[in-house]
């Protein structure tokens, strides 16, 4: 009976091991943004933005929307009447299209802001205008 058990425990182990390497490979989705376009979406043009430490960004508004994803350092964000938010990294953002922005800034003296831009274009709109 001795020679049955040896197996036995050898399979158990083997299969916790199979069940422990599946639980590690497990494919996880965390919800970033959800946010309606009010648009025909033909085309978008994906950058990666560096704002130097200390920098503050013009007032601006962008002819189409704008989607995007802060990879380093935080934001002052803020949207024409709406409160001025931190974006820190790893959160999104939505700009609306031709709606003004008086924010989007870096908000570290130090570090640089990094964050990634998904232009949402219905044509060949610019990406930008720095508003006066």
């Amino acid at each position: 009976m001795g020679n049955l058990i040896k197996p036995f425990i050898i399979v158990v182990l083997i299969l916790n091991s199979v069940v422990m390497m599946a639980q590690q490979k497990t494919i996880s989705r965390k919800e970033l943004l959800k946010t309606a376009i009010d648009q025909k979406i033909n085309s978008t043009e994906i950058q990666e933005i560096t704002i130097p430490a200390g920098v503050q960004v013009p007032a601006h508004l962008h002819p189409c929307p704008v989607v995007g994803v802060i990879k380093s350092g935080e934001a002052v964000f803020q949207i024409e009447g709406q409160q001025k938010v931190i974006l820190h990294e790893g959160e999104a953002f939505y700009e609306p299209k031709n709606v003004k922005i008086l924010h989007f800034d870096n908000a570290s003296a130090k570090k640089p802001l990094v964050f990634t831009a998904i232009y949402l274009k219905e044509g060949d709109e610019e990406n930008i205008k720095l508003l006066k």
